[in-house]
C-alpha cells in the first residue's frame, strides 16, 4: 500500500521559515538588560531572529566533506562534553584540555545550557537535522570562548557572539552582541565595547567556518596551533581592556 498524505497529513508539511520578530527581541534584551543573570532571555532573542540561518547553516554543512560527516553521524556535542571520561582523554594544551579548564573554573554544564533553551524553545530537541544543528551551535558557545580567547565577563561574552554572528549569519547573535557593547559603553565610556565586537565579528568572518568541524579530533589538537589553523585572529583590543576593569562591569549578557 502506498502511503499518501492523505492518511499521513504532517508528514509532508512543508517547513515555513521563522518569521523575524525583532519586538519580542528587543523586549527580550530589555528584560536581561534588567537582571543580567537571565538567560532565559537570551535564548528568546535566538529563537526571535533566527530566521531561515539554521537551514542555510545546515546547507552549508552538506557541501562540505567533514560537515556532511558530521551531520550524518548527528553526534549530540552535549552529551560528550558533559562526559568526564571523555573530557580526560585530553593531554595538557590541547583545546580539549583547556576546556576541561574553562568549564570547571566555572561550573559550567553543557545540559545546564540546554535546560535553559528548553524553558523557551521546547522543540529545541525535535529530531529534526536543523533544529539538531540549532543544537549544535547552542553546544560549541563554550568551545568557542576557549578557541577565541574572549572570557565570560560581559565584554567576553559580547565578542563571542559577535564572533558568532560572524560565522552564522544569525541576527539573534549580532543583536545580542552589539547590544551589549552598548550598555558597556554607557556604563564604562573608558571601555572600547564597540571596537572589540567589531573586531570579533571580523574575526569571525575571516576565520574558517567552525559549526562543521570534527570536534573530537579539535579537542586532541594543541589549542594554538588550532588557532592558527583555523585562521582565528588574536583578540587583541578585548584583551587591552585591564582585566579588573572587565571584571567590574554590571552587565552580564
Amino acid at each position: 500500500m502506498t502511503m499518501s498524505a492523505a492518511v499521513y497529513p504532517d508528514d509532508f508539511q512543508a517547513l515555513q521559515p521563522q518569521r523575524l520578530r525583532p519586538l519580542t527581541a528587543l523586549r527580550a534584551f530589555r528584560k536581561l538588560i534588567r537582571d543580567k543573570e537571565d538567560t532565559a532571555q537570551v535564548f528568546e532573542i535566538m529563537r526571535a531572529l533566527t530566521g531561515g540561518s539554521g537551514a542555510r547553516g545546515y546547507n552549508r554543512m552538506l557541501r562540505t566533506v567533514e560537515g556532511g560527516r558530521q551531520a550524518f553521524l548527528r553526534d549530540e556535542l552535549a552529551h560528550k562534553l558533559d562526559d568526564p571520561v571523555w573530557l580526560a582523554r585530553f593531554e595538557p594544551g590541547t583545546v580539549g584540555a583547556e576546556y576541561r579548564a574553562f568549564r570547571e573554573a566555572r561550573g559550567f554544564t553543557a545540559d545546564g545550557l540546554a535546560e535553559t533553551a528548553r524553558e523557551v524553545a521546547p522543540e529545541i530537541d525535535a529530531p529534526h537535522p536543523v533544529v539538531w544543528y540549532s543544537r549544535r551551535l547552542r553546544d560549541v558557545h563554550d568551545i568557542w570562548h576557549v578557541l577565541t580567547g574572549y572570557g565570560t565577563d560581559a565584554l567576553g561574552e559580547a565578542c563571542v557572539v559577535s564572533f558568532s554572528y560572524g560565522q552564522t549569519h544569525n541576527l539573534g547573535f549580532g543583536f545580542i552582541g552589539w547590544g551589549a557593547a552598548r550598555e558597556i559603553q554607557r556604563e564604562n565610556p573608558s571601555i572600547p565595547a564597540r571596537r572589540a565586537v567589531l573586531q570579533a565579528w571580523r574575526n569571525g568572518r575571516a576565520a574558517h567556518w567552525l559549526p562543521g568541524l570534527d570536534y573530537d579530533a579539535l579537542f586532541a589538537e594543541p589549542l594554538e596551533r588550532a588557532r592558527a589553523r583555523l585562521r582565528i585572529g588574536a583578540a587583541t583590543v578585548y584583551a587591552a581592556v585591564p582585566e579588573a576593569n572587565r571584571a567590574a562591569l554590571k552587565l552580564r549578557a
